[in-house]
């Protein structure tokens, strides 16, 4: 199967699966509503596809992966309602469309953005059955705790925005990035090694370089397109970093640099999938699109 053919049956598959769990969601038909606006059909899925590439890679069986990819998405969609909200980014446009609280209320894209979050950690904790151990789903809850809150994507929404208008050198930008873009990509790659029963702490700790190489690779890369695409392509207001005065990598290397610095973190991602040989191939697919993706 080609790479490409790969990330769009991915995207179908947690499609279909994130469209079944929030369907069961309708105590407020309102809030699940808002649930499907946020989460449904946009997106490029490329954490859960890193979900589905990680698993490959460990010879991870394909039961219970479309719930762990699910999980990772709504964790996400939840991630972007609230960093898109007037007390953080205060963004009007999303995918290509109003942002949650301004399609709804303010209130309401709350939360939806809560009832997400939540809904990420059901359907982990449903994991556990005959193809997955309770270790495991227990070790894929923590591994996503630890990447949604203090220790990862909340503490870096805290930094970026503590970091508006401020002169941020280098480490502290990559500080910032590592927590609020890094924590989650790497969180999918490491529960899809972690539904593999048999996975080894050396291919952990390989999964772990990659992740860490894509996910700040995914942050410059942005950063690269809020230059030099358009708000059309981009499905979000381009130029919208620079005009909050946040500190960018082209800003702080020049573009040239900072594209070159992509081209460095791909190269390690790719160097430290040699454990895996063959069975890398959708981990090698996806970090390059990653760098050379154009929305």
């Amino acid at each position: 199967m080609s790479g490409a053919m790969f990330l769009q049956r991915a995207q179908v598959r947690v499609e279909e699966s994130l469209q079944q769990a929030i369907a069961q969601c309708q105590t407020s038909p309102r809030l699940a509503e808002a649930m499907a606006y946020s989460c449904l059909g946009g997106g490029k899925r490329i954490r859960a596809a890193l979900v589905y590439a990680a698993a490959h890679a460990c010879q991870a069986g394909p039961q219970q992966l479309d719930q762990i990819a699910a999980a990772v998405e709504a964790l996400h969609a939840y991630s972007l309602i609230h960093d898109d909200l007037p007390a953080m980014d205060d963004d009007d446009l999303r995918r290509g469309k109003p942002t949650s609280h301004i399609a709804f209320d303010e209130a309401t894209a709350i939360l939806a953005g809560d009832a997400l979050h939540s809904l990420a950690f059901e359907l982990l904790a449903a994991c556990a059955g005959e193809y997955i151990s309770s270790k495991q789903a227990l070790q894929m809850v923590q591994a996503l705790g630890q990447a949604a809150g203090a220790k990862g994507m909340v503490a870096g929404q805290m930094l970026d925005m503590a970091a508006e208008r401020q002169a941020v050198e280098l480490p502290a930008l990559e500080l910032l990035h590592t927590h609020k873009t890094g924590a989650l990509i790497n969180a999918s790659i490491q529960l899809g090694a972690l539904a593999a029963g048999d996975v080894s702490q050396q291919q952990l700790t390989a999964l772990q370089t990659y992740g860490q190489a894509v996910g700040l690779a995914f942050q410059v890369q942005d950063d690269i397109l809020d230059i030099e695409s358009d708000s059309a392509t981009l499905g979000k207001l381009q130029g919208a970093d620079l005009a909050r005065g946040k500190s960018t990598y082209p800003s702080l290397l020049g573009m040239e640099a900072a594209k070159e610095l992509a081209q460095e973190l791909l190269e390690k991602a790719l160097l430290s999938l040699d454990i895996f040989a063959e069975r890398a191939v959708y981990l090698e697919y996806l970090a390059r699109l990653i760098v050379t993706r154009k929305s």
